[in-house]
């Protein structure tokens, strides 16, 4: 792909460039615009990361066979490993000496086990990455974070590596160099064997040592373990990190509890009982007969991935600060849950058939929502309320784009959306299973008079903005569906009174909504008093507000396809008609563009709907992942990455346009699952 101007870095600044010389007599000459030399970036395109997890900790690999990002002992707990943000923040290598560029890369097929295959000058090398699952060890004592029903399996806390030489001969080379608290705290190293095999890093009082395990022999220079063997022909090689539950779990019975494997031979077996556990979960799916298949296989193991298994938790991603536009501000971190993902997430589970974890995540939203007066738009994957948002000065940004922050603000504004997609999510629960639990309606009914207390005021919106409140359609939307939702569960209930008094209020808010929010063009604008277009309106037909045959639904569907979308592809807002509070432009949203292949199917443009959703598909990474945004110039992801909420509407839109082709019904039912209420 052709670099664009913001895939490359400018000169260092002690360079002349375009600055004014002085002239031979003493005087400024006049200026001329020089061209800065340029050079590429010192970082991966974001799209070119591989994704690992185990349902406890993430990792993002680089082409060049290097971890770049990671977070030990939780996906949100300071990283270990972050040169994607920093080149200096921490990186772990295993792979040829070098050699950076591969000649290959793929998941094993239905797993989220990576295979890296490496071309030298004398042989050839297949590596394998992989976070450990394997069954559950906690024999003698409960566990200490997992509040869901265990499972067979559980994660082994060990990131092994692989190497076996298939060619000739390939010299390997080992190069660990953590730098814990986000690239602040340089690691002290210590040999934990008699023996080159065995070594310790360890951070600050408050980060969890790492116990580095290998068949090669080490040696420590300066923040750094390194060490190098040549394999030939059929040899094998590995390492294995391994880290604690926390730092108060260092203690030799935690280290023998899911210790490293001894030897090459046992470590290649524990990838592949990795590979067996992710095949054994992707064949628990129902996935229609079509050449999409892989891309929902893909989302789905993503998805899975994104899931922190002791909690039910569902990550937005496993990173922050990758940026929306390279150089701005607008960097979050998305290491947490947001309740409205719980509706999109229900949706793509049970279409696809995953009910273990809808139920967990339905759970989740449960536990956080039970005796809270107030429900806030996201929490910390273990429940936590405050996530205070800090900036961190010391990192350069990828690519230069600053500020780099952790914690995210948002969790203080007022988002009127929540009620809805809450009660959206419990009826979507219970309509699979005609059961509503009882100890969900408190909660249940206190959502509903919340939406009702304050559908008539402004708020933030679905979007998060920073400007000021406005009376955002999306958000008087999910209040009508907080309503809608909460009376037919009233009347699964029997309290057939609260189901009426509730189904009135929803049909004031429509009738609000078809008053205010419907511009003279018979479209539904972004908020009260404005024509400016939103993406998040698109949600009307998917919610059931109004049918998909009404006049405004498909003037407002074709409306945004037409003038909310940069080469086909969809904004969240034009930014320069919504005060976000933020500076600079940003990219396609591609849950947006995803919706508009949803609301397409929906009014029948399914010519539309097919060439959109295959143009969306052919921006995938080259390992199938989506980020939060794509530049529909150069293709090129950004934002936060590998994004849930992209994923999940893959899933709704590819299944959208496979049952309109096959004439199947949208209707949510055991025949023909789809992810409408």
């Amino acid at each position: 792909m052709k670099p664009m101007e913001s895939d490359v870095r400018r000169a260092p600044s002690g360079t002349n460039g375009d600055r004014a010389q002085p002239a031979a007599d003493g005087e400024l000459e006049s200026e001329i615009a020089v061209p800065h030399p340029r050079i590429a970036s010192a970082f991966p395109p974001i799209a070119d990361y591989a994704f690992l997890s185990d349902c406890e900790v993430n990792a993002l690999i680089a082409p060049s066979g290097r971890l770049e990002w990671m977070c030990l002992p939780r996906p949100d707990s300071p990283s270990v490993f972050a040169a994607m943000l920093d080149r200096a923040a921490g990186s772990f290598r295993f792979g040829p000496t070098g050699v950076q560029v591969p000649a290959g890369r793929r998941y094993l097929p239905g797993t989220l086990v990576l295979e890296t295959t490496w071309r030298t000058r004398t042989g050839w090398m297949i590596v394998r990455d992989a976070l450990c699952i394997g069954p559950w060890y906690h024999s003698q004592r409960r566990s200490g974070t997992n509040r869901r029903p265990p499972t067979d399996y559980e994660a082994e806390h060990i990131l092994l590596r692989t190497a076996r030489c298939v060619v000739g001969e390939v010299e390997l080379s080992l190069d660990c160099q953590p730098v814990f608290d986000y690239g602040r705290t340089s690691a002290k190293w210590e040999y934990a064997g008699p023996g080159y095999s065995e070594a310790i890093a360890s951070g600050g009082e408050l980060d969890v040592p790492i116990r580095i395990v290998t068949d090669l022999r080490m040696g420590f220079e300066g923040p750094g373990a390194h060490a190098s063997k040549t394999l030939r022909q059929g040899e094998k090689a590995y390492v294995a990190m391994v880290w604690p539950r926390s730092r108060h779990s260092t203690a030799k019975e935690y280290w023998e509890e899911h210790p490293a494997p001894a030897t090459a031979d046992e470590a290649f077996q524990r990838v592949e009982r990795t590979a067996d556990y992710w095949r054994e979960w992707i064949n628990r799916g129902e996935f229609p007969e079509h050449p999409w298949q892989s891309y929902l296989q893909r989302s789905a193991l993503t998805l899975k991935g994104l899931t922190y298994s002791p909690t039910g938790a569902l990550l937005a991603a496993p990173t922050t600060s990758l940026p929306e536009t390279i150089g701005g501000e607008r960097n979050w971190d998305y290491r947490y849950t947001w309740i409205r993902d719980g509706t999109f997430m229900l949706w793509g589970l049970y279409t696809l058939g995953f009910d273990r974890e809808a139920n967990d995540f339905f759970y989740f939203i449960a536990d956080v929502a039970k005796g809270k007066k107030d429900l806030q738009i996201m929490y910390g994957i273990g429940g936590e309320p405050e996530l205070t948002e800090k900036t961190l000065d010391h990192l350069s940004g990828y690519d230069g784009s600053r500020p780099v922050r952790i914690g995210n603000a948002a969790y203080q504004q007022v988002q009127h959306d929540v009620w809805g997609a809450v009660l959206d999510s419990v009826y979507l629960h219970t309509k699979s299973r005609d059961y509503l639990p009882e100890v969900v309606w408190p909660t249940l009914k206190r959502a509903v008079e919340c939406a009702i207390e304050n559908w008539r005021k402004p708020d933030r919106g679905i979007w998060e903005v920073r400007g000021r409140p406005q009376h955002f359609t999306s958000s008087k939307l999910m209040c009508w569906v907080a309503c809608d939702r909460g009376a037919r569960l009233a009347e699964l209930h029997g309290d057939l009174g609260l189901a009426k008094s509730w189904q009135a209020t929803a049909d004031e808010i429509k009738a609000d909504i078809c008053d205010h929010g419907v511009d003279d063009r018979g479209v539904f604008v972004q908020h009260y008093g404005t024509k400016a277009l939103d993406a998040s309106v698109l949600l009307i037909p998917l919610v059931r507000f109004l049918p998909p045959e009404d006049p405004r639904v498909r003037a407002t569907v074709l409306a945004i396809a037409d003038e909310l979308t940069v080469d086909g592809m969809v904004l969240r807002y034009r930014t320069d008609e919504t005060d976000d509070g933020l500076a600079g432009e940003e990219g396609t949203f591609t849950i947006c563009s995803f919706w508009l292949v949803s609301a397409l199917c929906e009014i029948g443009e399914l010519d539309r709907a097919r060439a959109l959703c295959e143009k969306l598909l052919s921006y995938a990474s080259p390992l199938q992942l989506y980020a939060e945004e794509i530049d529909p110039r150069s293709g090129r992801h950004l934002g936060n990455f590998p994004q849930a909420f992209s994923h999940l509407a893959l899933i709704n839109a590819v299944m959208h346009v496979i049952h309109a082709e096959l004439g199947v019904s949208n209707k949510f039912g055991v025949g023909a699952p789809s992810p409408q209420p």
